[in-house]
């Protein structure tokens, strides 16, 4: 069971997030708070597992909540304002949803909520600790270097394709390889780190959850790429302008010779 706050200074609004979370039998809504004030009183007292919050908040923000709080747990903002997603990312935010937020896309964020914490968890037990700090260790790299590469799993190292890497997927510390195969491999190395290491003619950042292989784009509109098999990831305009420039224009067919 995890442990859940809600905040919402709108009362209808967050009386219908409670009515989505009333549905999932993990989830228990431990407080609901209509301002920034009274939800930091309650994460002060007990612990919390996930952050339900609105960010336009008189008082205190919802973003100037989670910058206080020392270790906070997962925070998913849910609001009206999308210029805010930006800012939100940088500050390792699970999860950023629109208003209004529709069951099925809450429930996606609370699966990846789970999903890291669930992580967290496993990473911290004493069991873990050889592994975790052998997972932050750079990639094999060999002369075929350029193929395949190497990550370090529980059950030891892993060989991934390049050409089966669909997209990489930050969770904050972690990041997750989604392959063609649908399979996905979960590692204890950031996304940051990822980027550096993975060859970036193939590879590249498009978001910041998200870097995907070149070489499976179907097609980019203005705020998404479509890649082999469906797979839709987010394109941010902060990385737009570079991937046109360095991955497309030198590929697309000129009116002109």
């Amino acid at each position: 069971m995890y442990k859940c706050v809600v905040i919402d200074d709108n009362m209808i609004e967050r009386d219908a997030m409670l009515m989505h979370l009333s549905r999932l039998k993990n989830i228990k809504v431990i407080a609901e708070c209509a301002d920034g004030l009274s939800a930091l009183d309650v994460l002060k007292e007990q612990k919390v597992d996930i952050v339900f919050s609105d960010i336009d908040m008189p008082e205190l923000t919802g973003i100037g909540l989670l910058k206080s709080l020392k270790n906070p747990p997962v925070f998913i903002f849910i609001s009206s304002y999308s210029e805010y997603a930006v800012e939100s990312f940088h500050l390792d935010v699970i999860d950023y949803i629109v208003k209004p937020a529709s069951f099925e896309r809450l429930l996606k964020a609370i699966n990846k909520a789970i999903e890291y914490i669930e992580l967290k968890k496993k990473a911290n037990t004493p069991a873990s600790v050889t592994e975790s700090i052998a997972s932050t260790e750079p990639f094999v790299r060999t002369v075929n270097a350029e193929e395949y590469f190497y990550i370090k799993e529980t059950s030891g190292h892993t060989k991934l394709q390049m050409a089966d890497v669909l997209f990489v997927e930050s969770m904050g510390d972690f990041s997750k390889f989604h392959t063609i195969q649908g399979q996905k491999h979960i590692v204890l190395i950031s996304l940051k780190n990822i980027e550096k290491q993975l060859p970036n003619k193939i590879f590249k950042r498009v978001h910041k959850q998200y870097i995907i292989n070149l070489l499976h784009i179907v097609s980019i509109a203005p705020a998404d790429i479509i890649l082999t098999n469906l797979h839709t990831v987010p394109l941010s305009n902060a990385y737009r302008q570079d991937l046109l420039e360095t991955a497309v224009d030198s590929k697309t067919l000129k009116r002109f010779g």
